[in-house]
């Protein structure tokens, strides 16, 4: 589970949710991991500390829009295809989550948060749930691309990705 560890790193070495998880998936992408850090950088908190959809999630569903993606805007097949793996993917997450909300998973009344991320000490890590999120949706979606990754090999198909 490489890239797991490799998102729960990035977490405690300060990125926030959605760089962990779309950073960790570097290999796959081909993506610098310095542009992929300020791709990623606006989606932490809930896209910008909203306290929207999870950054965990915005990260893989990032990851997949490159793999998978499509830029045929005519072509609803394709776009069809790719609803389907998000809606799948984030079923997961939310299936072992409970909620693809940030502010439901870290248990806050309040929509939006101050802009001005907290510092990163022991007692913040401590005290929020987030790093295993990472984990989580790194796990989920290397077992997902695994999967997809094998359905391709079984068929002997390409994907169907527009790269």
């Amino acid at each position: 589970m490489f890239h797991e560890e490799k998102a729960v790193e990035l977490f405690l070495s300060g990125c926030n949710c959605s760089q962990s998880v779309f950073c960790a998936f570097t290999d796959k992408t081909g993506l610098e991991e310095s542009f992929a850090r300020r791709m990623a950088s606006p989606f932490g908190g809930g896209m910008g500390r909203l306290r929207e959809v999870c950054g965990a999630v915005t990260g893989m569903l990032m990851v997949l829009g490159i793999l998978y993606g499509y830029d045929d805007v005519e072509d609803k097949a394709l776009k069809k295809e790719l609803y389907e793996r998000v809606q799948d993917i984030t079923k997961q997450f939310e299936t072992e989550n409970g909620s693809i909300i940030c502010r439901e998973l870290l248990g806050l009344q309040e929509k939006h948060s101050s802009p001005t991320p907290q510092d990163r000490t022991p007692e913040y890590y401590k005290t929020r749930p987030c790093a295993a999120k990472v984990q989580s949706a790194a796990r989920i979606l290397e077992k997902y691309l695994q999967e997809l990754e094998q359905e391709s090999d079984i068929t002997g198909e390409e994907s169907s990705s527009s790269n």
